[in-house]
C-alpha cells in the first residue's frame, strides 16, 4: 500500500529528457570543433619538434666533427650510428676505438605533415616538395627542412616547408 494513499511514479518525464539532450548537444558543438582542431595542431606542433631536435642533432653533429655536416647519402647512418672524427668512414652500431661520436638520434623522425607524410628518408632535390622523400637536406649548409611543396601549409597558412 503506497503512503498517504498515492502512487510512486519513477524514472524521467519527457521534459526532463530534453532538457538533458539539449544540454549534451550545447557540450557537444562546443567540444567537437575544439577537439578536431587540436588533431590539427598536433601535427603542426609534432613538426616543429622533429625539425629543433634534427637541427640540434645536426649542430651536435657539425660540433664535433669540425664544421663538417653529415653527407645526404649517410645522414640517416650518421645520425643513428657512431661515427670517426672525420666522418668519413660507414657510420657503425657500437662504438669502437675509432667510432666514438654519436649517436645523435635514435632514428629519423617520419615527417607528420603533407604530402609526403609517414616518409623519414632525405632528399636535396629541388624544388622542395618535388621528391618523395620526408625531408629536404642540403649538405653544404646544413639546412633541413620539411619536404612539403609551397602549397602544403599549416591553418595559420605557414608553410610547413618555412618552420
Amino acid at each position: 500500500m503506497p503512503r498517504n494513499g498515492h502512487l510512486r511514479k519513477s524514472g524521467f518525464s519527457l521534459l526532463e529528457l530534453v532538457i538533458v539532450v539539449t544540454i549534451i548537444g550545447i557540450v557537444a558543438s562546443i567540444a567537437i570543433p575544439r577537439m578536431s582542431r587540436g588533431a590539427v595542431g598536433a601535427s603542426d606542433s609534432a613538426l616543429a619538434g622533429n625539425l629543433e631536435v634534427m637541427r640540434k642533432a645536426l649542430d651536435t653533429f657539425a660540433a664535433e666533427h669540425g664544421g663538417q655536416f653529415p653527407t645526404l647519402a649517410q645522414i640517416p647512418g650518421q645520425f643513428t650510428g657512431y661515427t670517426d672524427h672525420s666522418a668519413t668512414s660507414t657510420p657503425v652500431a657500437r662504438p669502437d676505438a675509432t667510432h666514438g661520436f654519436g649517436p645523435y638520434l635514435q632514428a629519423i623522425p617520419s615527417l607528420p605533415a603533407g604530402a609526403n607524410k609517414g616518409k623519414n628518408t632525405f632528399t636535396n632535390k629541388d624544388p622542395v616538395g618535388s621528391d618523395a622523400a620526408g625531408w629536404y637536406y642540403n649538405e653544404a649548409t646544413g639546412e633541413i627542412k620539411a619536404n612539403c611543396a609551397d602549397s602544403e601549409a599549416d591553418s595559420a597558412g605557414i608553410r610547413y616547408n618555412s618552420y
